[in-house]
């Protein structure tokens, strides 16, 4: 092995529960890397993790493992003695060899890193964001070689992730990083692994950030393509071959037989690839609600527990509009969500909801109704058939749209992972038309796959949205702007997470006595202004656009050249009806826009 291969895999293989989760993996750890693994749900990226820790056996296979070499690991579960302190549980993985002075050293460093402002609060006492700061101490307190990392930024908020991300960039350790969020991919890892069956190896391994890896796995998943249209077409020409009968007398010929037949399990194994599903089919349904107000909030305010969550906070929704909410764990987010559903009161402050709109919310806790309920009666509750965008569709269809195959429909919803009970919830919430959609934290437990057609669907929907993530890309690539609830009553408007992070980061060195001042309401109403003209000048491009391309369609549709292609013409008149009707909804999106600048400066 060589001397910077810290662990390598020969011909592993794992199932669980009668099912395979990969097969034949070969794949060696470097002591320079900083990996990036990521794969669809079920591809079994914890259970890999857990066997390069030594806690899972393989059914299959060997693994090699440097000399010497240290590996910690850290579970999505945080495991704690509750009535511990931060000093004692950090101090109880401190390896036994080292001397006193050696630990409290050591002990002081992390505490600096972690930003522990008192290390003798009991565990107890802690969110679930510093229950995972406590977590990743007690790794580095192990002082190790690798350290394994299982969706590290669970339960943490924008703070904790930008906190792990920079903790990440310097860390002296080589790790291997279970995450979705991108960002943290993009800006931590210097290697992207994708466990996941469509590729030969049973993984594609790609050297260099999250952006490098989608460039290589397009180009490795044509080039796999091709290779399937080239060896059809071999094999179509063996198949004749072998249909006229040749006796295999010679060794030639009976060479020529076996490479046929070596051929078509080539070509079958292949197609299996090539046509393997990873992504589900999700599209949310809006409605033909033509109103320009959908909710309407005015000057909410809302305290909790003696803590106040926000103060004269104004709210104006109308179709297309995406908005996502940010904020520290606590900080009232859900409040807020819960306040402009009408299941709790603001204090002061009123929500106005245009009669006959149907708000549709996904909640985090991930929920099931009835977790004796078969997953075929948690999807279809009134039969095998499920009325979708208003057509029957059999439930094993409907299944197979959110990755479920035919196997699995008599499971209990009790035995579903986290991954699979939000695609139920998704699947549910789907089957309803919303002309606001509210989802809390839908990318939990969500693999990429997943959330890129999940963004795919939010960017087509034509309702409203409220959305609360702290995954920056996401929030970045779907909403128009962002409500920031900074844990002490403000209110903050925000046009992206770079401006927000931009902000957050301003605040991390403040100046000596000088106070934060709230913002006053005047101050409010100018940075929503703010975001809705960029919003507004957005709309505006998009139609000079589309009334572009729509001029350059209207010239082909008369040009006398293409008056003898009947094909043609109809395919530009279907693409001339498809871009009118989206200059009306563009019309109708700045119009709204322009109502909404209107009534605020007004």
């Amino acid at each position: 092995m060589a001397p910077n291969i810290l662990i390598s895999t020969q011909k592993i293989s794992k199932s669980f529960s009668n099912t395979l989760l990969f097969k034949n993996l070969s794949v060696n750890i470097h002591a320079e890397e900083r990996i990036g693994l990521i794969g669809p749900n079920g591809a079994g990226k914890s259970t890999l993790l857990k066997i390069l820790s030594g806690i899972e056996q393989v059914d299959d296979g060997d693994l090699s493992f440097k000399s010497g070499l240290r590996v910690s690991y850290l579970s999505q579960i945080d495991e704690f003695d509750g009535e511990q302190t931060i000093h004692d549980t950090i101090m109880d993985h401190f390896p036994e060899h080292l001397a006193t002075w050696e630990v409290n050293k050591r002990l002081n460093d992390i505490q600096t890193k972690m930003q522990f402002a008192d290390m003798d609060i009991t565990v107890s006492m802690l969110s679930g964001g510093w229950k995972k700061r406590v977590a990743i101490a007690c790794v580095i307190a192990q002082d190790c070689d690798l350290v394994l990392l299982d969706e590290p930024t669970n339960h943490l908020d924008l703070q904790g992730i930008l906190w792990l991300e920079s903790f990440l960039q310097q860390a002296t350790f080589a790790f291997v990083l279970i995450s979705h969020d991108r960002f943290i991919l993009e800006n931590t890892c210097n290697r992207i692994m994708d466990l996941d069956r469509r590729y030969k190896q049973g993984y594609l391994k790609v050297r260099g950030n999250y952006s490098q890896f989608l460039q290589d796995q397009e180009r490795y998943l044509n080039d796999q393509r091709a290779a399937e249209v080239a060896l059809s077409n071999k094999v179509r020409r063996e198949i004749d071959w072998l249909r006229t009968g040749p006796k295999a007398r010679t060794t030639k010929a009976q060479y020529r037989i076996d490479k046929a037949h070596d051929m078509i399990d080539e070509l079958s194994d292949l197609k299996q690839r090539n046509n393997h599903q990873t992504e589900a089919g999700l599209k949310f349904e809006a409605g033909e609600r033509k109103s320009k107000k959908l909710l309407h909030a005015r000057g909410l305010s809302k305290t909790r527990g003696g803590k106040e969550l926000f103060n004269n906070l104004e709210l104006f929704l109308s179709p297309r509009m995406k908005v996502g909410i940010m904020g520290t764990n606590g900080s009232g987010k859900s409040s807020l969500i819960d306040v402009l559903r009408g299941e709790l009161d603001p204090d002061k402050g009123e929500v106005e909801i245009t009669q006959g709109v149907n708000l549709v919310t996904l909640d985090q806790s991930r929920v099931l109704p009835n977790e004796k309920l078969s997953l075929k009666r948690a999807l279809a509750p009134d039969g095998d058939t499920v009325i979708y965008h208003g057509n029957p569709l059999h439930i094993s269809a409907w299944a197979n749209k959110f990755l479920f195959p035919k196997e699995q429909l008599e499971l209990p919803v009790a035995q579903l992972s986290g991954g699979e009970r939000a695609r139920v919830l998704l699947a549910k919430i789907m089957l309803e038309t919303a002309e606001i959609l509210i989802l809390d934290e839908p990318t939990n437990d969500l693999d990429i796959p997943t959330l890129e057609v999940l963004e795919e669907s939010l960017l087509e929907y034509t309702g409203a949205l409220l959305l609360i993530t702290h995954d920056r890309y996401l929030m970045d690539r779907i909403c128009d702007q962002i409500i920031y609830l900074d844990g002490q009553g403000n209110v903050k408007f925000f046009a992206d997470t770079f401006q927000l992070t931009a902000y957050q980061k301003s605040l991390e060195t403040p100046t000596e006595g000088v106070e934060e001042r709230r913002p006053s309401n005047n101050k409010l109403r100018h940075q929503q202004l703010k975001i809705l003209r960029k919003t507004f000048s957005k709309a505006e491009r998009d139609i000079d656009k589309a009334e572009a391309q729509k001029a350059v369609l209207e010239t082909d549709l008369h040009n006398p050249a293409n008056a003898t292609d009947p094909g043609k013409l109809a395919e530009i008149s279907t693409t001339l009806d498809a871009l009118n009707i989206r200059i009306d909804e563009l019309l109708e999106e700045w119009e709204s826009l322009s109502d909404q600048i209107a009534e605020i400066e007004g």
